[in-house]
């Protein structure tokens, strides 16, 4: 596999990947230069998942994320463009605009086929090809694994969803992308940390809670889309958000409950137990 600045691997021993598709602000030159602002352009990044999820290491998790941001491609989306959320807005693999649908390029910039090609190969495949990986690699190690996606998203976002999003937001495909009893453990944890929550509510799981979840063959996909709120001081226009280490401490707390119980799901039980 090619080595590159921009993609990190944790790997680790416990049946649990993480994965943080979204948390990048790095816009390479020959991109950004076409863009109206790089603030507009991470404007909907998920901010600070890498540290909300800092836990993760210690619990014994496989980490994969990039730091490229979803506005240079969107390595969440179905790579054939097709819409993830048919009838309902989104936005796709090379996004042109913001989720406030607020023009990202400059007239005439926006990106073609030959350039989403190439930012395909430039930057989607090498994240998946890490995630196939890391997933075959624990597969062998163990008979089921979680792959738990895990986003952020400002709290009100008018031209996605109405009124407020409540702070926690499973997806599974809707219950196609893990077990029943992996679904249970997370909903447990929600239920428990004091903060709303719902399952497959407007956010139902992207690309790849969908492509990789497949519970028949041992990977179990959850999607956890948070509410910015629920750990950050959420940004006024295109300010730089600050994280809140006092909100944030609960969060991280039921968090790490649920991937710890989710650990302890998918490993094997010693004979007699």
């Amino acid at each position: 596999m090619r080595r590159t600045s921009w993609l990190h691997v944790r790997r680790g021993p416990a049946p649990l990947i993480v994965s943080i598709p979204h948390a990048g602000t790095t816009i390479p030159q020959e991109i950004s230069e076409h863009l109206v602002s790089h603030p507009l352009a991470v404007h909907d990044a998920d901010w600070f998942i890498p540290q909300l999820y800092i836990f993760a290491e210690r619990l014994g998790a496989t980490i994969v994320r990039t730091d490229i941001s979803r506005t240079a491609i969107d390595v969440n989306r179905d790579p054939s463009g097709q819409s993830l959320y048919p009838g309902q807005v989104t936005t796709g693999l090379c996004p042109t605009e913001t989720f406030d649908g607020v023009t990202l390029y400059k007239p005439g910039h926006a990106p073609r086929q030959t350039e989403i090609s190439r930012r395909r190969i430039s930057y989607f495949a090498p994240y998946h090809d890490v995630l196939e990986g890391e997933i075959d690699r624990l597969r062998l190690l163990h008979p089921r694994i979680v792959l738990f996606d895990a986003h952020s998203i400002r709290s009100c976002v008018e031209r996605l969803f109405d009124g407020e999003l409540p702070a926690l937001n499973l997806g599974t495909n809707s219950g196609a992308s893990a077990d029943r009893e992996a679904v249970a453990i997370a909903e447990r944890h929600m239920a428990a940390s004091g903060f709303s929550h719902v399952t497959n509510g407007r956010f139902k799981g992207g690309w790849i809670t969908r492509h990789y979840g497949q519970p028949d063959e041992g990977v179990h996909a959850l999607q956890m889309e948070i509410a910015q709120r629920a750990y950050m001081d959420e940004p006024t226009g295109l300010d730089l958000p600050i994280w809140n280490p006092r909100r944030a401490e609960g969060l991280q707390g039921s968090l790490e409950a649920m991937l710890s119980d989710l650990i302890d799901w998918a490993s094997p039980k010693e004979s007699g137990q």
